[in-house]
C-alpha cells in the first residue's frame, strides 16, 4: 500500500465515521482529500509503518479532543484490507502497521504499474495554468512542472508573457522539448494562474545560439535541462563554462545527474545478467538496513511527486531521484547480500527479491528522469 492509497484509506474510515454519526466533520473529497491527510514515517516515540496526525488536525472542527477522534478512527482504520494493526500515540497520532510484507507489496506495486507509480488515474478533471516571461528558465521549469502536474491528473496549459520570442529562444526551446501553448497574456485565465517558483535572476539564463552555438549545443539537452531544473528557486544555475557548467557532463560521482543515468544504468544492467542466468525477478523479502533505506525512497516517490506538483517545484523531484539512486547504489553495492549468484551458486528466493527491488528503483528513475524530460539509458 502506497503513502497515496493509505491517504485515501484513511478518508474512507474518516467517511464511515461521519456516516454512522460518530464525528461530525465535513471530510473532504477527491486528490484534494489525499493532500489533506497527510501520512509519513513515525517520528521518535512513534511505531508501525505510517502515522498521521489527522485526528488533531480535524479535532476543532469535529468538536472533541484529538485523542478522542484517533480514538473513533482507530478500529474503523483496522479493519480495512491491507492494514494489520493500529495504534495512538501522543496527543492522537494514529500509528499505522501495514500487513503482509512491505518490500514485496511495494516492489510489485512499482513493478506492476511501472514508469506510472505515483500517477493519478483517471484524470481529476482540475484545470491549471502557468504562466511565466519569456527566460529559458522559468521556461523550463515550466515545462517540466507542467509534466508533473499532468502525472497527477491535472490539465495544464503554459503561457509566456512576451508576445514576441527571439528566434534563438525558440530554437533552444525546441532543442529542449519545451511546448509553450500560447505567447502574450491570456486573454481569459484558467481558474488557477499561479507561477512557477522560480526567483528573478540577476544574470538570467540565454540561449544564445539556440541547438548548435549556445547552452543547448554546450551542454545538450539531458544535461541543459538538468542544469536548469536541478537547483532550488532562490539557486542560479551552473550553465556555461564559466559558471562551472561542464560539471554536468563528467562521468563521476561528483555529479549528480550522472550518479541517477548511471543507477538506472547499473538497474537495467542487473536485470540483463540475471536474464542471462535464467532467472526472473520476483517480488519478496529484503532484509538489511541497505534495503530498507531504498524501500523508503521509493515509498515515498508518490508522495514527492504529489507536492512537486502542488508547489510547482520540479527540483524537488529532481533531488529525489538523487537520494534514490545513492540508495539503489549503496544497496546493489552491498557484498554480504548480492543481488546476482556468484560462482556457482544458484539463484535463491533472495537473489529473485534483490533484483526485484532493483528492477523496482531502476523503473523509478526512468519514470521520474521522464517528467523532467531527460532520457534516462540502459547503457552508460
Amino acid at each position: 500500500m502506497t503513502p497515496v492509497e493509505l491517504s485515501r484509506t484513511v478518508l474512507r474510515a474518516m467517511r464511515h465515521a461521519v456516516d454512522a454519526g460518530e464525528l461530525r466533520v465535513v471530510v473532504p473529497e477527491g486528490d484534494a482529500g489525499v493532500e489533506s491527510v497527510r501520512v509519513e514515517r513515525p517520528r521518535p516515540g512513534g511505531c508501525g509503518d505510517y502515522a498521521t496526525g489527522v485526528a488533531l488536525r480535524i479535532a476543532r472542527a469535529a468538536g472533541h479532543s484529538p485523542r478522542h477522534v484517533a480514538e473513533v478512527l482507530s478500529p474503523r482504520l483496522a479493519a480495512e484490507p491491507g492494514i494489520a494493526g493500529v495504534d495512538i500515540t501522543g496527543p492522537g497520532f494514529l500509528n499505522i502497521t501495514l500487513a503482509g510484507v512491505r518490500a514485496e507489496g511495494l516492489v510489485g506495486e512499482v513493478l506492476r504499474q511501472g514508469r506510472c507509480y505515483g500517477h493519478v488515474h483517471p484524470d481529476t478533471g482540475q484545470l491549471a495554468q502557468i504562466h511565466v516571461p519569456g527566460e529559458l528558465r522559468a521556461l523550463v521549469v515550466a515545462d517540466a512542472a507542467r509534466r508533473v502536474l499532468r502525472s497527477q491528473g491535472t490539465l495544464v496549459r503554459v503561457t509566456c508573457d512576451e508576445a514576441v520570442v527571439p528566434a534563438e529562444l525558440r530554437e533552444a526551446l525546441e532543442v529542449l522539448g519545451v511546448r509553450v501553448d500560447a505567447y502574450g497574456r491570456p486573454p481569459q485565465a484558467l481558474p488557477v494562474l499561479r507561477p512557477v517558483p522560480v526567483k528573478a535572476d540577476p544574470a538570467p539564463v540565454k540561449a544564445d545560439g539556440g541547438g548548435a552555438g549556445g547552452v543547448c549545443g554546450e551542454l545538450g539537452a539531458d544535461a541543459t535541462r538538468w542544469a536548469l531544473l536541478y537547483p532550488a528557486p532562490h539557486d542560479h544555475p551552473r550553465v556555461t563554462p564559466d559558471q562551472g557548467g561542464d560539471a554536468h557532463l563528467v562521468q563521476r560521482e561528483s555529479n549528480p545527474l550522472f550518479r541517477v543515468r548511471y543507477a538506472h544504468a547499473r538497474s537495467c544492467a542487473l536485470r540483463r545478467n540475471a536474464a542471462a542466468l535464467g532467472f526472473d525477478p520476483v517480488p519478496g523479502e529484503v532484509a538489511g538496513a541497505e534495503a530498507e533505506g531504498l524501500l523508503d525512497q521509493l515509498d515515498a516517490y508518490p508522495v514527492v511527486l504529489a507536492a512537486a506538483a502542488r508547489h510547482r517545484a520540479p527540483d524537488r523531484l529532481a533531488r529525489h531521484l538523487v537520494a534514490t539512486a545513492d540508495a539503489f547504489l549503496l544497496f546493489q553495492t552491498v557484498t554480504r547480500s548480492p543481488v546476482l549468484p556468484r560462482g556457482d551458486e544458484k539463484p535463491s528466493a533472495a537473489h529473485r527479491a534483490r533484483l526485484a527491488l532493483a528492477e523496482a528503483a531502476g523503473t523509478v528513475l526512468a519514470g521520474g528522469l521522464s517528467l523532467l524530460g531527460i532520457s534516462a539509458p540502459a547503457y552508460l
